[in-house]
């Protein structure tokens, strides 16, 4: 008999309800949930996949260790206690930093990830901890911190109700809106566009999102401050500057934004003075307008001078914490309450010096931690749910370094690019096997929403959580330690279930709700949309918002420098697809079907000019080193300016991903350059990499 179960697809930001249809214990369908009040019915290929994700043969159901004849199963308690004594042992030896952490973006996805990980990564103690943060949003939550004193305080855009969206380095008719999470983002975007509003779109590619805006202008990869702060000079110098009562530091502003007029942006951007001027002068002319920079803007050698400049832009032009503007999320659980506001420079890295930021080190030196011979080296590697061999810079030297060390294990369903260096693998069980609530993601949507989602599926017997894997391994590294006060608060919230935080969680939170009261709802609680909430809810001392940031106005001397001495020859960016998810899910056929989504694209002008033709196989090499891959004309990419995609590469020796092999493509991360990084706060710049490309070698 088929019954239908409401659940969420939890493998990106947009957290889309959907519909599963099970009969006799399997997926038979999966649809849009029209009843759920943030995605409105929309689904993107990705959910329907789910299916697939829980079909797997690829998929590990137990654990693994590494022998000399291969991979062997062995049971939960054992596999504990080796990881446990493994690491323990060699941080006797050489002391706590000797282990180093990596986190994976699908952490973030998942609720008991959120809710157990921190605590049982805590008992390692090590300052060598990285994560995807690094190569990702970083400078959108050092803006933050800076700006409104928590890290995770991220304005979005109110897009159900602005009247002109100005989007710089997002796509979000692929991504569903990272960093602002709108799902069926094509369909609110055209409710912008009929209700008389302009969408612009500035972008070194004409990609899925620019090509139904109103406007789309290139820009010079690495070149977007240069843009936003001419914007912000040409508001300041109209006199359309208007400032909340709280905000202090327009003067400081004025002066650090003197110079970069229009006339100063437009040769390096390669936007003419008269359209950014243009453009200013309508942001600040608008009813309700909205900034929104995303990854494009963060991962380049200035992303934190871009993500400041764009919340000075929207506070300036008044704009911040009004409808139509930017706002802050109010979700049902308050979720800063439980993290730290951030810290930046604490400590830094033992190798470059480079700061860490909340905790964690950038994910760029991780290769040179583990590499480098001497105190504080990184010789024991944890990597829960994450590949950065393919997803972080220079790829090619992390493989090389993850094959160095002592001892490794990894939190993964797959035996992939990075895990196959692992000693042990634990691997969690799948989305529909597992309940859910987003802790973090109502934290940065459009609309206020609350949901809860039991199981779909029930767990094997032998299969565990990830939050039961994380208590599992916590409470054995807990017992190799003496008892204190604090050993037995770990123990305790290691012991909770998540149902048991949700419910205490959304019981304090602002509109006293409980895990019973959603699970009898249909489709989630609509809480309304975004409400002003400032000052009240920033997070500083003060209550009030200081624009004349001294970090990110004495980087700007670093910026000219930049852009004085120009750049000859081709730039790399990366792109990504909406049948991919980062370096995963490429072994599902229903995703990777079609037409090929992992060519080098470059201009077709680009191509004449080096004797390249479309379809031909082009050698991409950098400082950092060189794939080859098919090369496809597009008129949709700016000149000088090539884009290979993200999260390709697949098929290396020892990784099992069955499908993966047949459309392995080219790590993008095996030429960007882990040197090349925004000094500020170390965020990886794997956009505007310089680059060379040539026909490849013909071998036979």
């Amino acid at each position: 008999m088929a019954t239908v179960r409401r659940t969420s697809c939890n493998l990106c930001e947009a957290i889309c309800g959907v519909l599963v249809t099970v009969e006799d214990g399997h997926v038979t369908d999966i649809r849009g949930d029209e009843a759920d009040p943030l995605s409105r019915g929309h689904i993107c290929p990705k959910a329907v996949a789910l299916r697939d994700l829980q079909e797997d043969p690829d998929r590990l159901t137990t654990p693994v260790r590494r022998t000399a004849d291969g991979w062997e199963e062995l049971g939960w308690d054992e596999a504990y206690e080796l990881v446990a004594a493994k690491l323990t042992e060699i941080q006797k030896e050489h002391g706590k930093n000797s282990v180093g952490v990596y986190l994976g973006n699908p952490n973030v996805h998942s609720l008991g990830a959120l809710t157990h990980m921190p605590t049982a990564v805590r008992q390692l103690g090590t300052r060598n901890r990285f994560s995807a943060t690094s190569v990702d949003q970083l400078p959108h939550m050092l803006a933050s911190h800076l700006l409104y004193g928590h890290q995770l305080m991220v304005p979005v855009a109110d897009i159900d109700r602005t009247s002109y969206l100005l989007m710089l380095g997002a796509n979000p008719l692929a991504s569903n809106g990272s960093m602002m999470t709108a799902p069926g983002f094509g369909r609110r975007l055209k409710e912008v566009q009929k209700r008389g509003g302009g969408v612009v779109v500035i972008d070194p590619r004409r990609s899925e999102t620019a090509a139904v805006a109103d406007e789309h202008h290139f820009v010079r990869p690495g070149t977007d401050a240069a843009f936003l702060l001419a914007l912000i000079h040409q508001v300041i110098a109209d006199g359309h500057a208007r400032l909340a009562q709280y905000v202090d530091g327009l003067e400081a502003v004025t002066e650090a934004t003197r110079e970069w007029t229009p006339e100063r942006a437009a040769p390096v951007t390669g936007i003419d003075a008269d359209t950014i001027r243009r453009i200013a002068r309508e942001f600040a002319g608008a009813d309700k307008a909205a900034c929104y920079g995303r990854v494009g803007v963060s991962t380049q050698q200035f992303g934190a001078v871009c993500q400041w400049a764009v919340q000075v832009l929207n506070i300036i032009t008044g704009n911040l914490d009004r409808p139509g503007g930017t706002m802050i999320p109010r979700p049902a659980v308050d979720t800063l309450r439980g993290i730290g506001r951030g810290h930046i420079g604490v400590w830094k890295s033992r190798v470059r010096g480079l700061p860490e930021f909340s905790g964690e080190l950038p994910a760029s030196v991780m290769a040179e931690e583990i590499l480098t011979p001497g105190d504080g080296q990184i010789r024991a590697m944890v990597t829960i749910a994450g590949n950065p061999v393919l997803s972080t810079p220079n790829g090619r030297k992390l493989d090389e370094a993850l094959g160095t060390l002592d001892f490794m294990v990894c939190v993964d369903p797959y035996i992939n690019e990075t895990t196959r260096h692992a000693d042990v693998i634990l691997p969690p069980t799948p989305p529909l096997e597992r309940d859910h609530y987003d802790l973090a993601f109502h934290q940065l949507a459009v609309r206020n929403t609350a949901r809860w989602n039991d199981a779909v599926l029930p767990r094997p017997p032998e299969a565990r959580h990830d939050w039961e894997i994380f208590r599992g391994l916590g409470l054995a590294l807990l017992r190799r330690t003496p008892r204190s006060r604090r050993k037995v608060i770990a123990s305790a919230r290691l012991r909770l279930s998540p149902k048991r935080v949700v419910d205490l969680g959304l019981r304090i939170g602002p509109y006293r709700l409980s895990v019973g009261k959603l699970r009898k709802s249909r489709g989630g609680i609509d809480l309304g949309p975004l409400q002003p909430a400032l000052p009240g809810a920033l997070r500083n001392k003060s209550k009030r918002i200081d624009l004349a940031q001294r970090m990110i106005l004495d980087d700007l001397p670093r910026l000219s420098a930049f852009l004085l001495a120009g750049r000859n020859g081709l730039v790399l960016i990366g792109r990504r697809h909406l049948r991919s998810n980062n370096s995963w899910m490429h072994n599902s056929a229903r995703l990777v079907k079609g037409k090929p989504r992992h060519q080098l694209l470059m201009n077709p002008d680009d191509l004449l000019s080096r004797d390249l033709e479309d379809g031909q196989l082009v050698h991409v090499s950098s400082a950092a080193g060189s794939v080859d891959v098919e090369v496809a004309a597009s008129k949709d990419m700016m000149p000088g300016v090539v884009s290979l995609p993200h999260g390709f590469g697949h098929g290396r020796p020892g990784a099992r991903l069955t499908i993966a092999n047949q459309v392995a493509g080219a790590s993008a991360n095996d030429v960007t350059d882990a040197d090349l990084t925004d000094t500020l706060a170390g965020t990886a710049a794997l956009n505007g990499v310089p680059v060379k490309v040539t026909a490849a070698a013909v071998i036979g």
